[in-house]
């Protein structure tokens, strides 16, 4: 038995209305997910010259270090920090509820 037997039958606005927000939902969703992407994109794209800029401002600190006579700072506060990201994620792995 076909339900608009019981019920009456939705109006030509109302389900106009329906198809409308189908429509602009659907285009939400697809904006959120071209926004996520060029957030995704411009981080790996950028992450190369991260890299290179990390690595030449330990080899300037490196080298102000052999100049100066100072000990590198930066290696001992980056270690600190790894130490603690590793225990942090380890702490949050190990009592994460399942």
């Amino acid at each position: 038995m076909h339900p608009y037997l019981i019920t009456a039958k939705p109006g030509r606005l109302h389900r106009a209305a329906v198809w409308a927000g189908r429509c602009v939902l659907r285009a939400l969703a697809l904006a959120v997910m071209v926004g996520l992407g060029t957030v995704v994109f411009t981080v790996r794209c950028t992450r190369p010259v991260i890299n290179y800029l990390a690595i030449r401002a330990a080899w300037l600190e490196l080298w102000a270090a052999s100049v100066t006579g100072i000990g590198p700072v930066g290696a001992a506060v980056g270690s600190g920090l790894t130490d603690e990201f590793i225990r942090e994620f380890h702490k949050a792995r190990t009592s994460a509820p399942t």
